[in-house]
């Protein structure tokens, strides 16, 4: 089997080491610093277990990536997903598979858009927590996921395909009902955006005098804006073909009844409790950095497809169009 990695992240890395070292599995690198590659890849797991690939190919040529490839992967943030999709785009056939690791940020909107009769794929969660050692040639996969579930489109049997993923990943895995399952989340898009919004949406200017623990330090306030955002989510998931349940409430997900409780429970979560926010340093304190990928990312590749289908479906959404507007006027200025 051959499969292209494109994007030299956490995940790219990780993805790409721990394929490449299965048998019968040829992986290349699409990455736009390919000089920075050791064709030898490490991975090393929480139990030490050693993960050793060696890449194929490692190339900023989409063509040279692509060309012959069974599965192409993503592992992208939001911006460069649509331009990476017309780069390859010219250089795959419609049988070849095309995904992404993380389904959120714009993926299936804009494949639809480009490789409309591709068999297109993509994670509802990704798959490994990971980060890099040394880049180019060693990472960590801090953490593996119990289930994973991936939404399959244009393919003649998704469940053959399914069964392709979890052999690959070695993680039980489950088909998702449309790609709105996992085009769509609460996560990032509402959690991270509503809770921005709550920090510093009557931000005069004041620097701080230390960068706010973003999970450690969570409010109330942060607390009622997501779960009336989310309050509008679910009656938008209400109009789509999405399975009731397949995308939990986030007071389920973190079993809380209200506010407050919320605002306990997120902020005790152990691996969040050191997670700073989005902020920058500058002789006088800490100031927001509205250029972070909180903010580029989790606003116009995450929050702004939930507006667009609510627009288009007609469901009002009062709450998260406010933090919409103020998320993107204070991006704009830093442009």
């Amino acid at each position: 089997m051959n499969i292209c990695i494109c994007g030299g992240g956490s995940l790219g890395h990780v993805c790409a080491g721990f394929l490449a070292a299965q048998q019968g599995v040829n992986v290349s690198i699409l990455t736009q610093r390919p000089a920075l590659w050791e064709k030898e890849i490490t991975i090393t797991d929480p139990e030490n277990k050693v993960f050793t690939g060696n890449l194929a190919t490692i190339t900023s040529d989409a063509a040279e990536a692509v060309s012959g490839c069974d599965i192409v992967l993503l592992c992208l943030p939001g911006y460069l997903i649509e331009k990476t999709l017309r780069q390859i785009a010219p250089h795959i056939g419609t049988s070849t598979f095309v995904g992404s690791i993380v389904a959120s940020t714009g993926f299936f909107f804009f494949a639809h858009a480009v490789l409309p009769a591709n068999r297109l794929f993509g994670f509802q969660r990704v798959p490994f927590i990971a980060r890099v050692r040394e880049y180019g040639s060693s990472a960590s996969l801090l953490g593996y996921k119990p289930r994973i579930s991936v939404a399959v489109e244009n393919a003649p049997d998704a469940e053959i395909f399914r069964q392709t993923i979890e052999k690959l990943f070695r993680t039980p895995t489950d088909l998702l009902g449309s790609f709105y399952e996992a085009a769509l989340t609460n996560s990032n898009p509402i959690l991270h955006t509503g809770r921005l919004y709550s920090m510093w949406r009557n931000w005069d200017g004041t620097p701080y005098d230390h960068n706010i623990l973003f999970y450690r330090e969570w409010t109330d306030e942060a607390s009622q804006c997501i779960i009336d955002m989310d309050a509008e989510f679910m009656r938008l998931l209400s109009q789509l073909p999405v399975r009731k349940d397949s995308i939990p409430t986030l007071l389920d997900y973190y079993e809380s009844k209200d506010a407050a409780s919320l605002t306990k429970k997120i902020s005790s979560i152990p691996a969040f409790v050191g997670i700073q926010s989005p902020m920058k340093e500058t002789p006088d304190g800490w100031i927001p950095d509205f250029s972070s990928r909180y903010f580029t990312e989790d606003f116009p590749f995450g929050l702004r497809f939930i507006v667009e289908l609510a627009q288009k479906h007609g469901v009002a959404t009062p709450v998260i169009d406010e933090v919409y507007r103020w998320g993107k006027s204070v991006t704009a200025s830093t442009e």
